[in-house]
């Protein structure tokens, strides 16, 4: 019977910590918004740079969905280990 008990302890553990881990998608997602919101207003500013800005614009894009893919990541490590 103990068992039984461990074992729905420990998926209802994993289930949650899983789901707390999936917090740091929210924060990815807040993220891209403010790159972007920041070329928006970097390009009304200055349109001659634009070249230079969609660099850094992708270079932050890329970098901040890395974040969010690896608390994805981190929620299925801790799910199905």
């Amino acid at each position: 019977m103990d068992h039984i008990f461990f074992l729905t302890l420990t998926t209802a553990a994993k289930s949650i910590g899983a789901g707390l881990a999936t917090i740091g998608v929210v924060g990815a997602g807040a993220g891209i918004g403010i790159v972007f919101a920041g070329l928006l207003v970097a390009l009304s500013r200055n349109p001659g740079k634009e070249d230079r800005l969609m660099q850094m614009v992708l270079l932050g894009f890329a970098l901040t969905e890395a974040m969010g893919l690896l608390a994805i990541m981190m929620a299925f490590l801790i799910l199905y280990s």
